[in-house]
């Protein structure tokens, strides 16, 4: 009998937070996508997952083009793995651009020449930041706002015509995608439908058939083909009127550490919808709106919001318990919180409020 607690725990072991791998971009493959809105949080996102954390991991594979920063899946950006770039957006695009196409209709007569500029000079040279590119924009007479030019440039990364470029200390760039991705895997419709099946079940599952279609901003029955495409490369089993999908094999028995401070974007919160509440059991989350800025997960658990303030000398997490914390959940958030400030570098302090 498969509980929601079951569920959880799984769900640490498909995504690696309870059965690490070696590198950044390992994670970022085997994961297929990671949201990435916060450049800075998303690192830990990735990096809370490979056995050995260290900052400088995730920051050479997009240095050299093995892993990138777009907009892919829905209209944010995600960390994807450059042989994943453009089969995903081309599956993905159809029912994303129209998002972009939307927040951009006062541009709409001016979109393909700003493009044409924009890639010119990524041709010309790559590896430009934002400002860089408004520059060269405003050298051409075509003055954006910062919220139309990063639109914009979102747009075109759905487009597979620009992607992120080498970062510039520390600042994201951007630069020609068929540069930056000289031999990209390419992948028929059909296909697509069920490699995304395939690997979003076995690093996200056990999940369901809408939870993978708000992930991918694909309809039900797109994913469905996929699933039927992925064929006995899946099992599935159901659970509170749903089938949840996942990679062969049983559920496993535990999941350790216990303790994980996590951002909301954190796919163990983001990679779902239809069934993302399996991480509060006991329904102690107020549903009325978004948890907090982060989360404090125990044995798969959402117990507490978490805020993290970051100084010169600490890493500070003030932690909102949804409920009455039991010492042995208190212990594995300092766990977390230690785990965290060594990856950074600081002293960890946990600041534990009333619940």
């Amino acid at each position: 009998m498969i509980t929601d607690r079951d569920l959880a725990r799984w769900r640490l072991h498909s995504q690696l937070l309870a059965a690490p791998v070696s590198t950044a971009e390992d994670v970022v493959r085997a994961l297929t996508a990671v949201q990435a809105e916060n450049a800075s949080q998303s690192a830990w996102a990735v990096a809370t997952r490979t056995s050995s954390p260290r900052q400088g991991d995730l920051a050479d594979a997009p240095a050299d083009g093995r892993v990138l920063r777009i907009h892919v899946l829905r209209s944010t950006w995600h960390y994807v793995h450059a042989d994943d770039a453009l089969w995903l957006q081309e599956l993905t695009a159809p029912r994303v651009l129209p998002i972009f196409a939307q927040q951009l209709q006062p541009l709409a007569g001016r979109l393909g020449s700003l493009g044409d500029a924009i890639e010119a000079m990524l041709a010309e040279a790559p590896d430009r930041t934002r400002g860089d590119i408004a520059d060269g924009l405003a050298d051409r007479g075509e003055q954006l706002t910062g919220q139309q030019l990063m639109l914009l440039l979102g747009l075109l990364e759905v487009q597979s015509i620009v992607c992120s470029g080498a970062p510039r200390d520390g600042e994201h760039t951007y630069a020609r995608f068929a540069d930056r991705v000289p031999g990209p895997r390419r992948l028929d419709r059909d296909e697509a439908l069920a490699e995304l099946a395939l690997r979003y079940f076995t690093s996200h599952g056990p999940a369901t058939d809408r939870d993978l279609a708000y992930w991918a901003t694909l309809t039900v029955t797109d994913v469905r083909r996929g699933i039927a495409a992925a064929g006995d490369r899946l099992d599935s089993f159901e659970h509170d009127g749903r089938t949840f999908l996942h990679a062969p094999g049983e559920a496993p028995t535990a999941a350790a550490p216990a303790g994980h401070l996590l951002q909301v974007l954190d796919e163990m919160y983001r990679g779902y919808q239809d069934s993302r509440w399996a991480i509060d059991a006991d329904g102690v989350v107020p549903r009325a709106r978004e948890t907090a800025i982060g989360m404090a997960l125990v044995d798969a658990q959402l117990v507490a919001g978490m805020k993290r303030t970051v100084t010169a000398k600490a890493v500070t997490f003030a932690v909102h318990p949804h409920r009455t914390l039991s010492k042995r959940e208190v212990v594995a958030i300092d766990d977390a919180a230690a785990r965290y400030g060594e990856f950074l570098g600081l002293e960890a302090r946990v600041q534990l409020r009333d619940s």
